[in-house]
């Protein structure tokens, strides 16, 4: 049976797994894994969204397990909303980023999920939080999915091409512009 060229063999030294690999050229196309990964942040956002509808919805139930009176619940409601507007502001950025190829953004976005699951890890062997499906199982799972996507070979190798010609076109527009 013939092995396929790009995949890795089931043995392969640590040297050869941490040696840089080769940007993709610029006319490659997008690859399924960033795309998934951009649309996996996207429907983080509308998770959002949907949390903070429901939210609303269910105000005035909240106010009253919270015993809050007076000016304090619209306080509290729109500080709520405005971190929640700047937060999923931020994820639908990070989204657009990785569609356009940004290498930046998808460290990022590894970064916030991995930070994610271990905080979701930690409150459930520390606190004794419950991971179920209406509380964290489903961020969980969107977020390993993200890092799985985000961290392919060929995520990065475009990424990395995008980020190259960038490079290269800014040192152009630099090399040709007049000097004072």
């Amino acid at each position: 049976m013939m092995r396929d060229p790009g995949k890795r063999a089931a043995s392969v030294t640590v040297s050869a797994l941490a040696s840089p690999s080769a940007p993709a050229p610029v006319s490659a196309p997008r690859p399924a894994s960033l795309t998934g990964g951009a649309l996996l942040v996207l429907l983080r956002c509308v998770g959002g969204i949907v949390w903070v509808v429901s939210v609303f919805a269910q105000w005035p139930s909240i106010q009253q397990d919270l015993e809050l009176d007076g000016v304090a619940p619209a306080v509290a409601l729109g500080v709520l909303a405005a971190f929640e507007a700047v937060w999923l502001g931020a994820l639908a950025l990070f989204a657009w980023l990785l569609w356009r190829g940004s290498n930046r953004a998808r460290m990022l976005a590894m970064g916030w999920a991995a930070a994610s699951v271990t905080a979701s890890a930690v409150s459930y062997f520390a606190a004794g939080a419950e991971i179920t499906v209406r509380t964290t199982l489903l961020t969980v799972s969107l977020d390993i999915l993200l890092m799985l996507a985000l961290s392919s070979r060929d995520a990065r190798a475009w990424t990395l091409g995008r980020r190259d010609a960038r490079r290269e076109r800014r040192r152009s527009r630099h090399r040709t512009s007049p000097s004072a």
